[in-house]
């Protein structure tokens, strides 16, 4: 979707800044309960990693913007929440809980499911069909603008670029963050020269490659 977490070669935020290798990796003991749970709800509720993003990309841009990374996750979790019925913005509003707790589709866990709910999935499917596309060949992106999540960037949308690698048939984010179904599609590493995204000003030795599905891509003329 367009909105502004889909920063991307985009001028006025200034430089990213990493963190050193001394920092830790929360920086208060609330942020580690936000990730556990968002990973304990995605596993009981079924909730996909795309829905998760999704739900962080419909924050409004002042709340995204003035959010720090975990903020981020527990915001758009406990809209999550509201939104499937598990608790009640009335539940927010009061800090407690105000009515009897609605069950979970894929039920309760123990401390003896750990392993098991923080094992990561895998995404790759069977294909259905061969590859369109081949290593070498040109191709150019789609310019769309879905109301919805993509994995495409704004960036790159519209321009010409070179098939530099065949990543597989994976789950299609875009149909996963809705609840539309897996329908897994090729995946492609395409490298693109700066000056085809950014202009004439840009570095002419920069190339930049992204990651595109499918059915992001046109055979280019």
């Amino acid at each position: 979707m367009d909105g502004v977490h889909d920063m991307g070669g985009m001028d006025g935020f200034g430089p990213v800044q990493p963190e050193s290798e001394r920092d830790p990796v929360f920086h208060a003991p609330w942020e580690a309960r936000v990730l556990a749970m968002t990973r304990a709800m995605g596993v009981a509720n079924g909730w996909t990693i795309d829905m998760q993003r999704f739900a962080r990309e419909e924050l409004p841009p002042h709340v995204y913007l003035g959010s720090t990374y975990y903020q981020k996750w527990f915001l758009a979790l406990r809209q999550m929440l509201i939104d499937h019925g598990r608790i009640g913005a009335d539940e927010v509003a009061a800090g407690h809980a105000l009515h009897p707790a609605a069950p979970l589709p894929r039920g309760a866990f123990t401390a003896a499911n750990m392993e098991r709910i923080m094992r990561r999935g895998t995404f790759d499917r069977p294909a259905s069909a061969p590859a369109r596309f081949k290593v070498g060949e040109r191709v150019r992106t789609k310019n769309i603008h879905p109301a919805t999540h993509t994995r495409l960037p704004r960036y790159a949308r519209g321009h010409v670029g070179v098939i530099e690698r065949i990543q597989g048939c994976h789950v299609f984010p875009d149909t996963a963050a809705t609840g539309e179904g897996e329908h897994p599609q090729w995946l492609y590493t395409v490298v693109f020269d700066a000056r085809e995204l950014w202009g004439a000003d840009a570095d002419a030795t920069l190339k930049v490659s992204i990651e595109a599905f499918e059915s992001y891509l046109d055979p280019a003329v």
